[in-house]
């Protein structure tokens, strides 16, 4: 069975949840030839040469640029005004929803914040030198307004059913957005596809990176995981079974607890680093900027340097995905946009706090270039890398860490 090469291209233009669920090749493995022919065009390299640009990274780049401009910078102006939302000032009876704006924010940052910060900031660094913590920073700024227009449209097209709960996300705004423009035929096709990629794109994007990730940094604590990793695995998905039978409330609430508390922890720990090398901070500093221009990044120059940056921010962040879209449906404001505001937060947390908190450590300590850690980088695991960065301050500092992503993860 064939596909002709421009749905290919729809496909990862509206659906990018497929296309970063995994590389080309465990498509291919996974789903067989006919998506490992999708996979050839979901990836087609936007800069030719290596590293090259996905098409899918690029796409969403674009989106996010566009909506920055359109909207005026709303995800710097709106910053203060969404801080007071989020704190509950604008709170009224006319409210309706299953959850409050924090539990949303922080059930969608239970998300995002997690090994992409950890694992995927070290393996960007390693493979597009310390230049690439810059374009991530960008990136992490334009999807701000991404995850804006989505959380915005999420609420303004939810539906609340007879029983209280809610439905929305993307699958909701799509086809009744579509068919108030008199598309209602391909709006239905879009939404129920979107839904159909979000689930398959949630196993490689959402579960599969998190347990593997989080493995390599438990393995370094705990041999025994060296040779029953299987163990591992059952052992995550009861914790998070565990939580999420309960439903969106018992979601809302672990997450509630939870992140905001190993957010904290985490960063405590960067900044203990940070500050122990405070002499070498602004060395630092300089490197991310001047790297991110000059063609001296460890692979592809500027061009390297950019192109992990953006990959691993779209990642980490999931802004233009439509995932969060989902969980900022269900809080509980009067008008859409309050929630959008708040969803503003969630990239300026994940990836320009945390992430560049992590890029920090990674270039402070040295260990995206130090040859003790060649076999960690060349077999991309980056939590391991990270382990071994916080290992340099103290032995017991990767604890800290394995804590943190198996919490995250």
């Amino acid at each position: 069975m064939t596909i002709h090469p421009y749905f290919s291209v729809v496909v990862a233009g509206l659906f990018p949840q497929l296309a970063l669920a995994a590389e080309p090749g465990r498509i291919d493995a996974f789903f067989g030839t006919l998506n490992g022919y999708l996979a050839s065009v979901i990836f087609y390299d936007v800069f030719p040469g290596e590293p090259a640009m996905p098409f899918i990274v690029a796409w969403l780049i674009v989106g996010a640029v566009y909506l920055t401009l359109r909207f005026g910078f709303v995800n710097l102006r709106m910053m203060g005004h969404a801080f007071a939302v989020l704190r509950g000032k604008y709170r009224t009876a006319d409210d309706k929803g299953e959850v409050s704006s924090f539990q949303a924010l922080t059930t969608a940052l239970s998300a995002t914040v997690g090994l992409g910060n950890i694992a995927g900031v070290a393996i960007a660094i390693s493979i597009g030198g310390p230049g690439a913590t810059f374009w991530m920073i960008v990136a992490g700024f334009l999807g701000m307004t991404t995850k804006f227009a989505e959380a915005t449209l999420a609420q303004r097209y939810r539906e609340i059913r007879p029983d209280g709960h809610i439905m929305g996300g993307a699958m909701e705004y799509l086809s009744k957005g579509f068919a108030e423009l008199n598309l209602p035929r391909t709006g239905k096709v879009l939404a129920g596809m979107f839904a159909v990629f979000t689930v398959l794109g949630s196993f490689g994007a959402g579960s599969a990176f998190q347990v593997s990730q989080s493995l390599g940094a438990v393995q370094e604590l705990f041999p025994f995981f060296h040779e029953v990793p299987i163990a591992y695995g059952l052992i995550m998905g009861f914790a998070v079974g565990v939580v999420i039978i309960g439903g969106l409330r018992r979601i809302a609430h672990t997450a509630e607890a939870v992140v905001p508390t190993m957010i904290l922890v985490y960063l405590a720990a960067c900044l203990w680093i940070v500050l122990g090398n405070v002499e070498q901070v602004p060395q630092a500093l300089s490197r991310i900027v001047t790297e991110a221009f000059a063609p001296i990044a460890v692979a592809g120059g500027m061009v390297g340097a950019l192109v992990q940056g953006f990959k691993r921010a779209a990642f980490s962040s999931e802004a233009g995905l439509g995932s969060a879209a989902i969980v900022h449906s269900t809080a509980s404001v009067k008008y859409p946009i309050r929630q959008g505001m708040v969803a503003l937060y969630e990239p300026f947390i994940d990836t320009i706090v945390i992430c560049t908190m992590t890029a920090l450590v990674i270039v402070i300590t040295g260990v995206y270039n130090d040859p003790a850690t060649l076999a960690l980088r060349e077999a991309s695991k980056g939590a391991a890398l990270t382990s071994a960065a916080f290992a340099t301050v103290s032995d017991w500092f990767p604890i800290i860490l394995t804590v943190s992503v198996v919490f995250f993860a």
